[in-house]
């Protein structure tokens, strides 16, 4: 077991097989459920520092938190301005 994780690897492999029994939608959907379940989270997290944020500053937030370590500089401050005129 990694030190990282807390499930032991008989048990990762039984619900790895689990997941695989079950279909490519079913699995798809799951997934859409979680990620939209994580933003969920993430959303209640930044109105609880900010409750007076504004729609647009809040998909600015999200993205920095889901995204915000996977770009440089440069590339978040693109982002961020194309965030800024497509939500104006």
């Amino acid at each position: 077991m990694n030190s990282m994780e807390d499930t032991s690897t008989a048990v990762a492999v039984r619900f790895q097989k689990m997941i695989m029994k079950r279909g490519p939608l079913e699995r798809l959907l799951m997934g859409c459920s979680m990620f939209d379940s994580a933003k969920q989270i993430v959303k209640n997290a930044i109105l609880n520092q900010n409750p007076e944020i504004k729609p647009q500053r809040m998909k600015e937030e999200i993205f920095l938190r889901f995204y915000g370590m996977e770009f440089n500089k440069a590339e978040k401050e693109k982002i961020l301005n194309v965030l800024k005129n497509v939500y104006k």
